[in-house]
Parts: C-alpha cells; sequence; structure tokens
C-alpha cells in the first residue's frame, strides 16, 4: 500500500500532517541516503514496517517472498517522494535507491529497535537494487 498524505491543518505557520492515528508504533528510526545510495533489500516475517518519505525521491522496488526468502512473482518498481507513506507488510521485500538527497522515517508493528533490530530483518540473498 503507498498513499499520499495530505494536510490536515494548515495556516501563515506552516501545516500538519497525521501520519497515523490511533495505530500505536513499537519503534521508529530515521533513515537517511545521499544521492544513488541503496538501502533494504530485506524483509520482516512479522514486523509490518511503514516507510513515511520526509523529502528527496526514491525509488521503490517491491515483491512477495516465500519463507525462505526467493522472491515470488514479478519485482514492481515505483517512484516514491515527500509525504508518502508506504506499508511492508511480513513477507513483502522491499529496498529503496536515492535518486537525490532523501530522508524517510520508518515505524515499525514489532521487534526491530535498537538491540532487537537484526532479530526480524532478513537479507535478500538475490537483491531487489
Amino acid at each position: 500500500m503507498k498513499k499520499k498524505l495530505k494536510n490536515n491543518f494548515k495556516d501563515s505557520r506552516g501545516t500538519i500532517i497525521d501520519i497515523f492515528t490511533n495505530q500505536p508504533k513499537d519503534h521508529c528510526t530515521l533513515v537517511t541516503f545521499n544521492k544513488s545510495a541503496v538501502r533494504g533489500n530485506h524483509f520482516h516475517k512479522k514486523s509490518t514496517q511503514y516507510s513515511y518519505v520526509i523529502s528527496g525521491k526514491l525509488r521503490m522496488f517491491t515483491v512477495k517472498v516465500n519463507k525462505k526468502g526467493l522472491l515470488i512473482g514479478k519485482i514492481k518498481k515505483d517512484i516514491v517522494s515527500s509525504n508518502t507513506l508506504i506499508e511492508h507488510k511480513p513477507y513483502s521485500a522491499h529496498a529503496f535507491k536515492a535518486l537525490k538527497k532523501s530522508n524517510l522515517l520508518a515505524f515499525v508493528n514489532g521487534k526491530r529497535g535498537g538491540k532487537n533490530y537484526e532479530k526480524d530483518t532478513f537479507r535478500l540473498k538475490a537483491k531487489l537494487i
């Protein structure tokens, strides 16, 4: 799922955009990209990850994988930019390549933060990018 978020409120001071409502998350992290940087090339078995693009422009690659991490189906490619929210469900492999300097917030339902970072992160043998 990918959706462009709209302003909830706007005045002379700026805007307010709700990323989530009534949906607490277990973890949030800021991910930065220099131009041409590649991140991701992994999937989660239990966690749902949400990626919110704060700024920049990224080429996103996604594909379903099986329990062994083998690709199922065709790799989908998309361009995502600011104010876009992407949902990566379990067994949905994902990777990003920065088309220009970019920033995103990654929110997770499930183990993913701090010392648990790698507990539900499975690297792809056949990288998407």
